[in-house]
């Protein structure tokens, strides 16, 4: 029997034989796991950093670097999807050795880079909440991902769900924090011209960036979509392509509303005020408190707590796929778990202020963009490799444009730094 041309005994014609809702529902869920890492701890620093500090003056870079990582991540998930196989394992199979071990350094330093985000956010979260010391609260932070990442082992679905139950709650929280702060709507929208004025700026810009067009969630979404639903012809499958671009979509304009609202709260409760110490996590959640009350201060700090235990788990599973990915390796989770947290650890001990730790790991972050992006469409304008779901010549023109801004936004920073 067949119903719209996929095959009922198929499980997406099962699904899809059960209700328009049942057959949309179940193309749903990869994004949401992706989109977590665009709301991570290091997210809170560089959006409310550059509220604070610029006011509406980089809401463009915001809604600029989420349009640009919808794009990403729906190339990444049509890579997996058509080839079957994750963005380190087609680095493997395509790329000469040694330039396939060199991917392979900088996708774990990027992904120690995110952990040191997320562990150090979710630690600072405990601290604001209950009062834990940050090297404690690292701790705990980085062992709760073992118990997100054991959703996996009863299936893709149940993990999908928590990270997406987690995601809604940190939507809510600042849409509260956001009607409470009641933003200028002309002066944000005067945000969307294109401008940066000074080169502290243009570093908030890039780590505003790596916090958003994250490369290791690149390397996660590519390996979440292969074989997740089982396609029976061409049909099937441009169905199920279809169903992963609405996916990016609402996945990612829920995480690019709440990068968006990160940014607002700051300029309208900060920007241009004598609160004291608004550049940081815990001068925001001060801020918080003594400009729009206790509840939005309270709603700040569980949202960055979840991000950071969410986006951990995510982190982890990352770190997972590109060694698989690029070397063929396996390493047990306790002991990569160890590997990827002691850097955050170490942070934590020290004393760095974990604001401007967080600030800078997310400009290694942007670094590492270029290495995952030009592979993504080197891949995916490959017609043997993604059949009939390669890019149209458009797409891949935008994409090359994205890729090439980031590379001349990072050489530019390079050369601030070494001059």
């Amino acid at each position: 029997m067949v119903t719209n041309d996929v095959t009922v005994t198929s499980p997406l014609g099962t699904a899809r034989a059960r209700g328009p809702i049942r057959g949309r529902l179940i193309l749903l869920g990869p994004a949401f796991v992706a989109a977590v890492a665009y709301v991570d701890p290091g997210n809170f620093a560089t959006n409310s950093t550059a509220g604070a500090r610029y006011g509406y003056l980089l809401v463009w870079v915001v809604v600029a670097a989420n349009l640009a990582a919808m794009l990403v991540q729906t190339l990444t998930a049509k890579l997996g999807l058509a080839t079957g196989r994750s963005l380190p394992e087609l680095c493997r199979e395509q790329l000469p050795r040694p330039v396939n071990r060199v991917m392979w350094v900088q996708a774990e330093l990027v992904a120690m880079a995110t952990d040191l985000a997320e562990v150090i956010g979710g630690a600072v979260a405990l601290y604001l909440l209950f009062g834990i010391p940050l090297l404690g609260g690292g701790v705990i932070v980085g062992g709760t991902a073992f118990a997100v990442l054991a959703l996996r082992s009863r299936g893709f679905r149940p993990f999908e769900i928590a990270i997406t139950v987690l995601l809604g709650v940190i939507v809510l929280a600042f849409a509260a924090n956001l009607v409470a702060a009641g933003p200028d709507v002309t002066a944000a929208a005067g945000g969307l011209v294109p401008r940066v004025h000074d080169t502290d700026g243009l570093l908030l810009a890039a780590g505003i960036l790596g916090a958003t067009v994250m490369p290791h969630v690149i390397y996660v979404h590519s390996a979440l979509t292969p074989n997740r639903i089982p396609v029976a012809d061409r049909a099937e499958r441009r169905i199920v392509a279809r169903g992963l671009r609405t996916d990016v979509l609402l996945a990612l304009g829920a995480a690019g509303a709440v990068n968006l609202a990160m940014l607002l709260v700051a300029a309208a409760a900060f920007h241009g005020t004598a609160i004291p110490g608004t550049d940081t996590l815990e001068g925001v959640h001060a801020g918080l408190a003594g400009t729009l009350g206790a509840a939005s201060a309270l709603g700040f700090a569980v949202a960055l707590l979840l991000s950071g235990l969410a986006s951990t788990s995510v982190g982890t599973y990352a770190g997972e796929i590109i060694m698989q990915g690029f070397l063929r390796r396996r390493v047990p989770l306790p002991v990569r778990r160890l590997v990827t947290l002691l850097p955050a650890l170490v942070v934590l001990a020290a004393g760095v202020d974990p604001t401007r730790a967080l600030v800078l790991s997310q400009v290694v972050l942007s670094f590492g963009i270029p290495f995952a992006l030009i592979p993504v469409v080197a891949f995916t304008r490959r017609r043997d490799l993604m059949g009939d779901l390669v890019n149209r010549r458009l797409t891949t023109a935008i994409a090359v444009v994205i890729t090439a801004l980031v590379v001349a936004l990072n050489g530019f920073l390079l050369w601030q730094v070494a001059g």
